[in-house]
Formats: C-alpha cells, sequence, structure tokens
C-alpha cells in the first residue's frame, strides 16, 4: 500500500507586479513616475536659476540704471536719456571707441590667419611635432597677469627687446613701447595675439582633420601645387570656421580690457588716451564717487555695438554661403 504525501506549495502570483519583498511590519511606499515633459526643467532648473541671477537680471538692472543718476548706495533718480546723452557727448568715449574700434582692425586678421598657418604646420606628423603643439598652446592656459607681466619684461627701456636692439647698434636708445600711448595700444595687441594664437589653432586643426585626403590627393595627381592645393581644397572646407573664429575674435578684441589695464595702469595711458570701452566702463562705474548711471549707459551701448558686430558677420556668413 502506498502513502501519497503532498507538501503545500506557495501559490505564485498571476501577476508579477504583484510580489513584492517589502520586509515585515513595514509598509510599501508608492512609486513616484516623473511626467515626461517635467524632469527635463529638474535637470535644467539650477542652471536656469543661476543664469536668471547672476545674468538676467544684472543685464535688466544695467539697462534700468542706465536711465537713472545712481550712485553708490544710492538709487538715484530718472533722468531719462541724459546719460546717453552724456556718453556721446563725452571726448573720452569716443577715444574708447577708437582704440576699441583700431584694436578689433588690427588683432582679428592676425587671429584668423596665423592660427590657419600654424594648423597647417603643426599638422604634419614629425619628430617632435608634439613638443610644437604644446609649446604654441602653452600661453592659452596661462593666467593673463603672469602674460602681461613677461611682456612687461620684454618691453621695458631695459627689457629683452630694447636690450637686443641696442646691442645690435640698430637703435640708440630706449624705445619707450609703455609710455607711448600708441605703443602701450600696440604691445596690448601683441599680448591679445600672441595668447590666443594656440586656442583658435587647435579649432582649425579640428576641422582640418575632416578634410578628406582624397581631395589632396586627386589634386596633386592633377599636377596641383601646395598652393594651389590650399587655395581650392583647404580654403573652401575652412571658410565656415574662418568666418567663426572672425566673430569670436572680433568680440573678444571689441571688449578687451585685461591686456589694455595691465599695460597701461589704472589711469589707461598718459591722458587716458588708451582707453577702451570696458576700461571706461571700470573706471566711471568703480569707487565711493562712481557713476553708475553713466557707466550702465556705456555698457548698454557697448552692448548694442557688439549685438550690431554679430549680425554684420552673420551676414557676411550668410552671403558667402549663398
Amino acid at each position: 500500500m502506498t502513502v501519497e504525501t503532498h507538501t503545500a506549495q506557495p501559490e505564485i502570483a498571476a501577476n508579477p507586479t504583484q510580489v513584492t519583498n517589502t520586509p515585515p511590519g513595514r509598509k510599501a511606499g508608492r512609486q513616484v513616475s516623473l511626467n515626461g515633459n517635467v524632469s527635463p526643467w529638474l535637470f535644467l532648473g539650477p542652471g536656469l536659476v543661476i543664469t536668471l541671477l547672476f545674468g538676467f537680471y544684472p543685464f535688466l538692472r544695467t539697462v534700468f540704471n542706465s536711465f537713472t543718476n545712481a550712485r553708490p548706495f544710492d538709487n538715484g533718480e530718472f533722468v531719462g536719456l541724459a546719460n546717453y546723452a552724456n556718453v556721446f557727448a563725452d571726448p573720452l568715449f569716443w577715444v574708447a571707441f577708437r582704440n576699441s574700434l583700431l584694436y578689433v582692425v588690427c588683432v582679428v586678421p592676425f587671429m584668423v590667419v596665423i592660427p590657419l598657418l600654424l594648423a597647417l604646420l603643426v599638422q604634419r606628423t614629425i619628430p617632435g611635432i608634439g613638443i610644437i603643439r604644446t609649446a604654441i598652446y602653452t600661453p592659452v592656459v596661462a593666467s593673463m597677469v603672469v602674460v602681461v607681466i613677461i611682456w612687461q619684461w620684454m618691453f621695458n627701456d631695459r627689457g629683452l627687446i630694447n636690450g637686443m636692439l641696442q646691442s645690435m647698434n640698430v637703435i640708440t636708445g630706449p624705445i619707450p613701447f609703455l609710455s607711448n600711448h600708441w605703443l602701450i595700444l600696440m604691445c596690448a595687441m601683441v599680448v591679445t595675439i600672441w595668447k590666443g594664437l594656440g586656442y583658435y589653432m587647435v579649432v582649425y586643426l579640428a576641422v582640418l582633420s575632416n578634410v578628406p585626403s582624397e581631395l589632396h590627393e586627386a589634386a596633386q595627381m592633377d599636377g596641383a601645387g601646395s598652393f594651389r592645393r590650399f587655395r581650392y581644397v583647404t580654403m573652401p572646407a575652412m571658410r565656415t570656421t574662418m568666418i567663426l573664429v572672425g566673430i569670436i575674435s572680433s568680440v573678444s578684441a571689441f571688449r578687451v580690457f585685461s591686456e589694455v589695464y595691465l599695460l597701461a595702469g589704472p589711469t589707461s595711458g598718459p591722458g587716458g588716451q588708451d582707453t577702451t570701452l570696458v576700461t571706461l566702463i571700470q573706471s566711471s562705474g568703480t569707487g565711493l564717487s562712481a557713476q553708475l548711471g553713466y557707466s550702465s549707459a556705456v555698457s548698454v551701448v557697448l552692448f548694442v555695438l557688439t549685438l550690431g558686430l554679430l549680425a554684420l558677420n552673420l551676414k557676411l556668413t550668410s552671403s558667402k554661403e549663398g
């Protein structure tokens, strides 16, 4: 006689979601599901708050102050367009505008052309090319204060440049690089160009790596030399990037501050003749006797000029692409 024994088996729920691993004596919590339209804003929220607090609000406050005679610890009163009238009637503003415009005209062509030539040079695979690339890019990561101190030593009356020229009997006396207002401005341009070459070189290198080598090989088989390959193969591929570099460098040159301030000093050169728009904003908008309304008006004018410069560059870009 056989006795069959049956062991009681736990019932398994037909729906797997009904099985929970909740510890005894603890209630199961509700699952929170985020709406697809809400979750992106949770990631963007911190950045948007920082932008609104430290970017958008100061901009609106600057525009508002430009219509008042605000001073430190005094909100001032509404004066309409009086600050803008004072700006355009101020001879120092036109000196600053001239210097900023001259800065753009002199710096931007070098920033567009020289980094491209350097990129073509360091693109070649030759022994020691990594050291050359590092040497060109090092000024980009260096502090602007350190860079200016180095160039101040070179431009000094007893500095490297004057010492070499005098030892070669090229000049009889030191060149006043740091006392003549035109030379100070030119020295600041040299610092700007020297520090920015490596950055734009890397931009060009990234684009040159995407130019198909088959195009160069086909042009070479057709008998095209190095110059013709550069003109008809490299330049068309680099046109958009060159315009982009021109836009970025022109905006940066129009807003130059550190180089001029550190080389010319707080007075912006002899008689303030090396004043740029940004140094004018700094000098008129700081201190206990600061004219915040006037400084804000200059800031708004600089903003409008920058927008106009960007619009001009974009128009040139669209016309060339069309």
